[in-house]
């Protein structure tokens, strides 16, 4: 026989409630004789109901007797009868763990409901910053949409140069604000080390301007940047440079360059 299993599988707590048969407490008062780890068990049930229920039940259930019929050393067995308890003397004790699983059930499905609150409120504020950087987004393309399509821009083509013939880019100059917008779609993610770079350039002599490096290139989905300008360039370049820029354009890492169209 598994004792294990046995007290495990409840029926102890039923033989101790009264909820068994008078052929089932017979059995069970015969293991009790012969496996003191079922008495045992039977003990710490009983006790646990004595605990719970003496501050709520008007009844109290005399186990003393019991215990020391226990402490009789001159016996291997204690001379215990089967015996269906009365239900009245569980009344307060099975009110009072119908109340304790009540209040239990109340407090894991209130933490559950707190639970989902802070889960339904957690997606509530998620989704309102996902709505107010959209917005943020559409205005931003709204007013990228209104520059480059305004009527004085300068839009400049810059082509793939060398081993780089594959590349491209566009740069969109607006002069009355000191403004391009550079759309590097056509470049590759810079390598780690590595950063783009933007040349203002005037060509005779020439002579190349740095307009900064664009270190959030990689991460950057629309691959458009907003970068200011006011020198009188003649064409522009992108040159690939280590983090943190150069002082003059590496040309062997000249990837596009494109000449501002003079106007009539």
């Amino acid at each position: 026989m598994d004792i294990n299993a046995y007290i495990e599988s409840g029926i102890l707590e039923l033989y101790v409630a009264g909820k068994l048969s008078e052929k089932e407490n017979q059995d069970v008062y015969e293991l009790m004789q012969q496996h003191p780890e079922i008495l045992q068990e039977v003990l710490e049930i009983e006790a646990a109901i004595v605990k719970l229920t003496a501050a709520v039940s008007p009844h109290s259930i005399d186990f003393e007797s019991f215990k020391d019929k226990l402490k009789d050393t001159n016996t291997k067995v204690v001379d215990l009868k089967p015996r269906k308890p009365s239900w009245i003397s569980y009344t307060g004790w099975a009110a009072s763990v119908l109340l304790a699983g009540g209040l239990l059930w109340t407090l894991n499905n209130k933490n559950k409901v707190e639970e989902e609150l802070q889960t339904v409120s957690t997606e509530k504020q998620y989704l309102e910053i996902q709505i107010e950087e959209a917005r943020g987004d559409l205005a931003a393309t709204k007013n990228l949409l209104d520059a480059i399509r305004d009527k004085d821009i300068i839009a400049v083509p810059l082509g793939g140069q060398g081993d780089y013939a594959s590349t491209y880019a566009k740069v969109y100059w607006n002069k009355a604000d000191n403004t391009i917008y550079l759309d590097g779609e056509g470049l590759p993610n810079a390598p780690e080390g590595k950063v783009w770079q933007v040349w203002s350039l005037t060509l005779n002599p020439l002579t190349p301007t740095s307009l900064g490096t664009i270190d959030d290139f990689n991460t950057d989905d629309n691959k458009i940047f907003a970068i200011a300008n006011a020198n009188e360039s003649q064409a522009f370049g992108i040159t690939l440079e280590p983090e943190g820029g150069s002082e003059s354009p590496t040309m062997e890492q000249l990837y596009t360059l494109g000449v501002v169209a003079s106007t009539p």
